[in-house]
């Protein structure tokens, strides 16, 4: 550490906490009929959206509710496990079976998923590093780095489907 640079890590509620916060987040998206639960991002903020991936081992759709930042027509969101060690298991669902449904404000879209390398994971995680100023030292909590997952608009697919 250089002298007179000060680093400390962020605040993170206990993980007990932050499985809870989804777990209500979930509750409520599910008890409402999807009419809570959901959001746009906007200009200075994320946006969640529910993903609904097929299970590497089960087969059986699983669903979770993320937050995203819109890339054009692309859907973003980081593989960051509430900022905790290990992979989300949604994130290695997409990577066995990178075809995904996404259901937004908007209605649902069928999307494929990659993971962002190079000067777009670099173009990405500065897009989310303006909505979060504390992110790379959230990121710096993981050993590992946080993957950028870009869920792209399938071909032949139409824009939005009937949820």
């Amino acid at each position: 550490m250089s002298v007179g640079k000060r680093t400390s890590n962020p605040w993170l509620p206990p993980r007990w906490f932050i499985h809870l916060a989804w777990s209500t987040h979930r509750s409520l998206y599910r008890l409402s009929g999807g009419r809570v639960g959901l959001w746009r991002p906007g200009a200075k903020g994320w946006g969640t959206l529910r993903l609904t991936t097929i299970g590497r081992r089960t087969g059986q759709p699983r669903s979770v509710i993320l937050g995203y930042v819109e890339d054009g027509s692309h859907l973003v969101s980081l593989a960051m496990n509430g900022w905790g060690e290990g992979e989300p298991a949604w994130w290695l669902n997409l990577q066995a079976n990178p075809d995904a449904t996404v259901d937004l404000v908007g209605g649902r879209r069928l999307v494929h998923a990659h993971a962002a390398t190079g000067d777009e994971r670099l173009r990405l995680w500065a897009h989310w590093r303006k909505i979060d100023k504390n992110l790379d030292a959230y990121a710096a909590l993981r050993s590992a780095e946080t993957a950028v997952v870009v869920l792209v608009p399938r071909a032949g697919a139409s824009d939005t489907l009937p949820g």
